[in-house]
C-alpha cells in the first residue's frame, strides 16, 4: 500500500457549461460575464484524472477557495473512507 502514496492525482472541479456563437465569444473582453447552467447552491464535480469521483461544494478558507466533499460516488452516504479500503 505504501507505494501508492507516491502516485499524484490531477483534481479539477467542474463549474459548469454553456453554448455560445464564436462571434460572441470573440467580442467579449476584460470584465464580461458568461452565465453557466449551474445553480449558486448546487453541487459541483470533482474530477480525478479526468474522472467524476465526488460531488462538491465550494467553500472559503480564508482568502483560498476551496472545496467540500458531500458525497464519493461509488459509496454509501455511511461509509468511511477506512470501510471502503
Amino acid at each position: 500500500m505504501a507505494t501508492l502514496d507516491v502516485i499524484d492525482v490531477d483534481l479539477a472541479v467542474g463549474l459548469g457549461h454553456t453554448h455560445m456563437p464564436v462571434h460572441q465569444l470573440l467580442r467579449m473582453g476584460r470584465g464580461a460575464v458568461i452565465a453557466l447552467n449551474t445553480d449558486a447552491d448546487q453541487d459541483l464535480t470533482l474530477f480525478a484524472n479526468g474522472m467524476p469521483v465526488a460531488d462538491v461544494q465550494v467553500v472559503l478558507q480564508g482568502d483560498k477557495v476551496a472545496i467540500e466533499i458531500k458525497h464519493v460516488h461509488g459509496r454509501s452516504h455511511k461509509e468511511s473512507p477506512a470501510e471502503a479500503a
